[in-house]
């Protein structure tokens, strides 16, 4: 039978150490020489980042993903002069919906701008002739506005009554 001597705690891993075996059939002890493996490190568990507990497995596989490397900063080519055919595109005007109190002759007023400009080849829709006629008082100098606006007289605000 043999019987291992205690190995000590801290050995370097390249070194050997002699261990006395003992023979039955001998009894001066032997010295052997065996290598000693390197020593099992337990890896250690960091805490855990705190993450809240409505987290998903994927948000915090996202995270992960989301903190790279510091990545090679690209360089700009320099823009090659080209003429495009193609006109920039203007921004979207947000259009707005309202509604209001029109007498009605002036309602049959914007009927009849509508067949005019029909017969002129150029149909219209009645928010076009409204917004035609907000570019012609806008084109008017003070005194002509005045004069326009005089000429139209106050309704009562609110619905009409049936």
């Amino acid at each position: 039978m043999t019987t291992a001597a205690k190995i000590p705690a801290k050995v370097p891993a390249k070194t050997s150490v002699k261990i006395p075996v003992h023979s039955a059939s001998k009894t001066s002890p032997i010295a052997v020489t065996k290598p000693i493996p390197k020593p099992v490190q337990k890896a250690i568990a960091k805490p855990a980042s705190k993450v809240p507990a409505t987290a998903t497995k994927s948000a915090l596989t996202i995270k992960k993903i989301a903190v790279p490397a510091e990545s090679p900063k690209v360089i700009p080519k320099p823009a090659a002069k080209t003429l495009s055919t193609k006109p920039i595109k203007a921004k979207k005007i947000k259009l707005v919906r309202d509604s209001f109190t029109i007498p009605k002759p002036e309602y049959l007023i914007l009927d009849n701008l509508k067949l005019r400009a029909a017969d002129l080849k150029h149909p219209v829709k009645k928010s076009e002739l409204l917004r035609a006629g907000i570019k012609a008082l806008a084109a008017m100098t003070d005194v002509q506005l005045l004069l326009a606006l005089k000429a139209v007289p106050t309704l009562k605000t609110g619905r009409p009554s049936k």
